[in-house]
């Protein structure tokens, strides 16, 4: 019998505790929290990992855990979703494997893109994730087509499109809502309004408090809702989702949230307001919902704890599947590229 190697036996034991491509349903307090829970830890795992200097740097989401777990939550195996470079909480919430993620973001093999995306263009087909744009505003260009394809051949599905508030200043979200308006597109645009545009306040480059206004003069209905809430944003994607397929026409949904963390890691935060990030670490959506769920006396401390432990465990295990992983053969170079 040939040995096993630590690696190999590494992969196998990790690929045994990660679920297949299976979109989870988030429709219980625990399932939501657990959903986020898994969702900072990656992040932050990640960032240790950056700081170390044995990661690639990437850009997360921390503090925008209710905004992604509210909004994929209530799509459907029907639905598509094209997001941004702050991409891991959707594809988290859709039910892709962090161990594949995380081997994506090494530059390993079994990455869901054999490696070659890194974190900022990781699709996940089977999930119905079309594409994850770097391009500030990128997918906001892709959505229209998307979704009339959808309309042409008949699909039922609608279309999410996750962009940020500096998105919102590129002229392709303006030529994105009139072609959707004018053609009538099941588009859902979520705007994750967290206040930033890479290192810049939103303050500074926009006029105005609500990124939701700019929807009116399309003739497209529009909400704003605490993106830090995670019940609140399920009950407006709900409501914004009822809409697009009862009409058949797009809805601009904005979150109010804000990221706790730099535009990439490692980044000191140097720029930003002492006094603000603290009032929002004060808002943090996962903190909230421990209280929510403690105050209405269903789960207990060792509940939670024990959320905690299983969310970590899972994250270990992903580690370990993406670090045995092995790197992309040569002979690979030029496959999956269209010149």
């Amino acid at each position: 019998m040939n040995p096993v190697s630590p690696a190999a036996a590494a992969r196998a034991a990790a690929s045994a505790t990660t679920p297949s491509a299976v979109i989870p349903r988030l429709d219980q307090p625990e399932a939501l929290l657990e959903a986020m829970l898994l969702i900072r830890a990656y992040e932050l795992r990640l960032s240790a990992r950056s700081a170390q200097g044995g990661t690639p740097s990437t850009c997360t989401a921390v503090g925008q855990e209710a905004a992604a777990v509210g909004v994929v939550s209530v799509l459907t195996a029907d639905d598509l979703i094209l997001t941004n470079h702050r991409s891991a909480g959707h594809l988290l919430a859709r039910g892709a494997d962090p161990g594949r993620m995380m081997a994506e973001v090494l530059g390993r093999r079994d990455g869901y893109c054999k490696g070659k995306s890194g974190s900022l263009h990781i699709s996940v087909r089977e999930l119905g994730v079309v594409l994850t744009s770097t391009i500030v505003g990128g997918e906001l260009s892709l959505a229209t087509g998307v979704a009339l394809s959808q309309t042409m051949l008949g699909r039922p599905g609608i279309v999410a499109c996750f962009f940020g508030d500096g998105a919102a200043g590129e002229g392709i979200f303006h030529e994105s809502l009139n072609l959707a308006a004018v053609w009538k597109l099941p588009i859902l645009y979520v705007c994750e309004n967290n206040e930033w545009q890479a290192f810049v306040h939103r303050r500074e480059t926009m006029v105005g408090e609500r990124i939701a206004a700019r929807a009116a003069p399309y003739g497209i209905a529009s909400a704003t809702v605490d993106g830090n809430d995670v019940d609140a944003v399920r009950t407006a994607a709900r409501a914004a989702i009822d809409s697009i397929r009862d009409s058949g026409e797009p809805f601009l949904l904005e979150l109010l949230t804000y990221r706790l963390r730099g535009h990439f890691e490692p980044d000191d935060q140097a720029y930003v307001n002492a006094a603000e990030l603290a009032a929002w670490q004060a808002r943090d959506p996962i903190e909230r919902l421990k209280a929510r769920l403690l105050a209405g006396g269903g789960f207990t401390t060792g509940d939670l704890n024990g959320i905690d432990a299983r969310v970590n465990a899972r994250i270990d295990a992903a580690m370990a599947f993406a670090e045995a992983s092995p790197w992309p053969d040569t002979s690979d170079l030029l496959t999956d590229i269209y010149a």
